[in-house]
C-alpha cells in the first residue's frame, strides 16, 4: 500500500537530531516558555520576514488569539472562505464574531476576492484568508479591498509554510497570521503546536499576554487569557526542522510537477499550476465526479487517498445557523475533491505507479 502520509518515513532523516534535542531539553529542566521557545520564535519570525512570532499551543489557538487580540465588538463580521477546514470558522465564533462565508475560485480553491465587496457591511472588521492546500491567495487584490474599506487582514497559513507571493512569504502578507505545526504539515511538530506572526508590536504583545493566562508577570493577570503555550520540546524540534523546510517544499513541487505532467485522464481534473514557490503543495487535490468509485479503485490498486474535506462548514451539525446558505461552488467542490499521496515519503517510482493507475481509471 502506498500511504497517503507516512510520518515515520518523513521524519526518519531527523531521528538522530530529534533524540539529541529531546535529551537536551529533558536535562535542561525547563519545559515551558524557555530559551528554546524564544529561539524558535526569533528564527521563524526572521524566516517569514516579520518582526514578531509568538509560539502557541496549536493552529486553532493561533487564529483565536489573533481575533481576540484585535478586540472587535462582539458580533462583528469576518469574511472567511466557505471551503476551509472548520478550525478557521471555529476561531471566529470562539472570539464572539460572525463568519461571513465567501465562495471560492473554482480553479484555485481559494477565496474569490471578486465576491467580497458586496458582502462588506458596517459590521465587517476583517478578512480571514486561507492559503488552502498550500497555494497562496490573491493577496494583492485582498489587501487592496481591505485598505479601501478599512479592514484588517488575517492569514490562515496552516497549510502553506514557506510559500511565497509578491516577493514575501506567507505570514508576512497581512496584519497577522496563524500557523499550525500539526505533525502532518509541511513543517510538522511531534504533537500539537502553533504560532502567530505579525509586525504589529501592540498585537504581538497582546497575543503573548493572552496565551499565558492574560499575564506578563506571574500571578499578575492583566486580561482574561488562556493557556496556550508552545512547549520547549516542540520549539526545539521545529527550530531544527525549519532549516530544511525550503528543501522539503522543493521536493513537493517536484512531485506535484510530475503529477501535473503525467496524469492524462479526462475524468480526473488537475489543480491549476501556479508560479514557482506560490504553492508548497501541502496537498495535491484533484476533482473526480465519481469520487466514491475512484477512491475504491485506488484502494484496490494499493493507493491510499483522502478527502479534504467531505462536508462543508455550512452543512455541519455544529453550524446549523449557517444551513440556509446557498453555496453551490463550495458544495460541488466538497463532492468531488480527492487528495492524492503527497510528501517526502514518496519516490518517483511511487508516483509512476500512482499515475499509471490513474491513467487507467
Amino acid at each position: 500500500m502506498i500511504k497517503f502520509l507516512d510520518l515515520q518515513e518523513i521524519n526518519r532523516p531527523y531521528y538522530e537530531a530529534m533524540e539529541r534535542i529531546s535529551s537536551e531539553v529533558i536535562r535542561s529542566g525547563w519545559y515551558i516558555l524557555g530559551e528554546r521557545v524564544r529561539e524558535f520564535e526569533n528564527k521563524f519570525a526572521k524566516f517569514c520576514g516579520v518582526d514578531y512570532c509568538i509560539g502557541v499551543g496549536n493552529g486553532l489557538d493561533a487564529l483565536s488569539l489573533i481575533l481576540k487580540a484585535m478586540d472587535f465588538e462582539k458580533g462583528s463580521e469576518i469574511l472567511v472562505p466557505a471551503n476551509t477546514y472548520i478550525a478557521t470558522v471555529l476561531a471566529i465564533t470562539e472570539a464572539g464574531y460572525r463568519p461571513i462565508l465567501i465562495e471560492p475560485d473554482s480553479a484555485t480553491f481559494n477565496i474569490d476576492s471578486t465576491l467580497m465587496e458586496h458582502q462588506i457591511t458596517s459590521r465587517t472588521k476583517a478578512i480571514l484568508v486561507v492559503h488552502l492546500y498550500g497555494r497562496c491567495c490573491d493577496m494583492e487584490a485582498i489587501n487592496g479591498i481591505a485598505k479601501k474599506h478599512g479592514l484588517k487582514v488575517i492569514e490562515d497559513c496552516a497549510q502553506a509554510h514557506g510559500a511565497m507571493t509578491l516577493g514575501k512569504r506567507v505570514g508576512n502578507l497581512s496584519d497577522a497570521a496563524a500557523f499550525s505545526f500539526y505533525p502532518g504539515k509541511n513543517l510538522g511538530a511531534f504533537g500539537d503546536a502553533g504560532a502567530v506572526t505579525t509586525s504589529d508590536q501592540a498585537l504581538a504583545q497582546r497575543v503573548s499576554i493572552l496565551r499565558n493566562y492574560g499575564s506578563e508577570i506571574k500571578y499578575h493577570n492583566l486580561i482574561k487569557g488562556v493557556n496556550s503555550r508552545l512547549d520547549e520540546f516542540q520549539a526545539a524540534l521545529l527550530s531544527h526542522k525549519l532549516d530544511f523546510l525550503d528543501q522539503e517544499n522543493a521536493k513537493r513541487e517536484q512531485l506535484a510537477e510530475y503529477y501535473l505532467t503525467h496524469i492524462k485522464n479526462a475524468k480526473v481534473e488537475l489543480p491549476e499550476r501556479s508560479n514557482r514557490g506560490a504553492n508548497v503543495w501541502h496537498l495535491f487535490v484533484v476533482r473526480v465526479k465519481d469520487r466514491a468509485g475512484f477512491i475504491e479503485y485506488m484502494k484496490e490498486s494499493g493507493i491510499e487517498t483522502m478527502i479534504h474535506y467531505p462536508i462543508p462548514i455550512h452543512n455541519q451539525e455544529a453550524y446549523k445557523e449557517l444551513a440556509h446558505l446557498k453555496l453551490p461552488i463550495t458544495e460541488k467542490i466538497h463532492q468531488e475533491v480527492v487528495s492524492l499521496p503527497m510528501g517526502g515519503h514518496l519516490s518517483i517510482d511511487d508516483l509512476s505507479y500512482i499515475v499509471s493507475k490513474i491513467n487507467s481509471y
